[in-house]
């Protein structure tokens, strides 16, 4: 067998094969004579059917049989041979199999970039010093406050205003005729200026006094997400019940009564205060991170594999329907395709691959490995998040030990971070400090 590497570039390559008829004809007598062994043919007996007679009919099938497993075995013969990293599946357009000939064919495929190794020592990035005020922490109180909020109607005869809410009934009519997709709705209480009502019911709340009817019209635009409604314009009867007023509990100790893990308002506080800090431990990690690949880049250029890219796109866009589906909606919902997603998200696809490449090259560059008790601590800080056993997590990779492979390397990329940074010079900097220096860099980007 003979083959032939073109590179069409530094990560994309055209193998091209060519077996010799010798090795076709010993293919195809065999297979010819495993069908022999078991062809149920009317008029002949079973193992004594002529080869011309099998050729006549089942010629097809068995050069589809051959054909795939010739083209594989080659392949993969190749890629050993030639210690090619492939990405993504080979592409090509077999041609058809012929017995008295040789047998040429080429596949194109797509290999990781081959990079020099990375200098990223010294790298001059800043740390933001950043700290939890209290004014943060007030504002989670308020949220919880906000939770467990009550709501009380309005005794007074007053019109509605800006962050009342509202108790209507309300009722869609098509063309004068009552619609399926708008059905009736009674004792319905929301916040103005709140979905899924459109903005034309709080714009013509605001300022009435109830008990009200009132009859608003709504246009809806031809994008609409829903189907039912694009293009149509409504006629809502509501009827304007009540006004009611959210009332926020006292921030005391009573307001965590229900919370069975704390006793005092104070114990939340410090719950919040802890939860705060480890944010900005992780804000600060991904700041410092992005600082990071942003002077990589600018240092070394490479092309990416378009299955690599392609990767991430695929992955990017699971999360986003897995999120939706938690919400019980989806993509078409929101007005969104994977199409389009793929379009919108593909330089952030991109910039994913090449992180991975940068860090898998430093990888094998610095010799990095996983100890067992740094393995041992990723189970048990994903144990924590998961609030799982250890045991757990642990029987979960052993049943999948391609999870697990991809799971100590998302903890090498880790540990090839905090090595870069830890081999930084690293500028610690107030929030003012570095807010001034983002701006001064932007300004100069404009100017440039």
């Amino acid at each position: 067998m003979q083959v032939k590497i073109e590179d069409q570039s530094s990560i994309k390559k055209v193998l091209s094969f060519e077996i010799p008829k010798e090795t076709i004809s010993k293919e195809l007598n065999k297979a010819y004579a495993d069908l022999k062994k078991k062809a149920d043919i009317k008029g002949f007996r079973k193992g004594k059917v002529p080869r011309k007679v099998l050729e006549n009919r089942f010629a097809a099938d068995v050069h589809a049989e051959v054909a795939p497993r010739l083209i594989q075995e080659a392949f993969v013969e190749a890629v050993e041979n030639h210690k090619l990293d492939i990405v993504g599946g080979p592409q090509l357009d077999p041609p058809e199999l012929k017995p008295d000939a040789d047998y040429s064919f080429e596949i194109t495929v797509e290999v990781k970039p081959e990079l020099d190794d990375i200098d990223f020592q010294g790298l001059e990035i800043k740390k933001t010093l950043y700290e939890v005020s209290e004014a943060e922490i007030e504002s989670q109180i308020y949220m919880l406050q906000k939770t467990m909020a009550t709501k009380q109607k309005v005794e007074e005869d007053r019109p509605v205003k800006e962050g009342d809410f509202v108790l209507i009934d309300y009722e869609g009519f098509l063309n004068g005729e009552a619609f399926e997709h708008t059905p009736k709705v009674e004792n319905y209480v929301t916040a103005l200026n709140m979905e899924p009502l459109p903005k034309e019911f709080s714009e013509k709340l605001i300022g009435v006094i109830p008990v009200q009817d009132l009859d608003i019209e709504v246009v809806y635009a031809e994008d609409f997400h829903d189907e039912n409604l694009k293009g149509k314009t409504i006629q809502y009867k509501v009827t304007l019940k009540e006004i009611q007023e959210e009332v926020l509990p006292e921030a005391n100790d009573d307001l965590v009564k229900d919370l069975d893990q704390y006793e005092t308002l104070e114990d939340v506080k410090t719950a919040i205060r802890d939860n705060l800090e480890k944010g900005i431990i992780q804000r600060v990690k991904h700041e410092m991170s992005e600082q990071v690949f942003t002077q990589i880049l600018e240092k070394i250029d490479f092309q990416v594999p378009d299955a690599l890219i392609e990767g991430e796109l695929d992955g990017i866009i699971s999360e986003t329907e897995q999120a939706y589906a938690q919400n019980n909606t989806s993509l078409e919902d929101v007005g969104l395709t994977r199409e389009i997603m793929q379009e919108k998200y593909r330089d952030v696809a991109e910039k994913q691959a090449r992180r991975h490449l940068i860090l898998g090259k430093i990888i094998d560059q610095e010799k990095m490995e996983l100890s067992d008790e740094e393995l041992d601590a990723g189970f048990e800080e994903m144990a924590q998040a998961m609030s799982a056993t250890k045991d757990a997590i642990k029987n979960f990779f052993n049943m999948d030990p391609r999870q697990l492979e991809y799971y100590k390397h998302t903890q090498l990329e880790k540990k090839a971070v905090d090595l870069i940074i830890e081999k930084s010079n690293v500028v610690e900097v107030t929030p003012d400090e570095s807010q001034a220096a983002d701006e001064q860099t932007e300004e100069e980007g404009t100017q440039a």
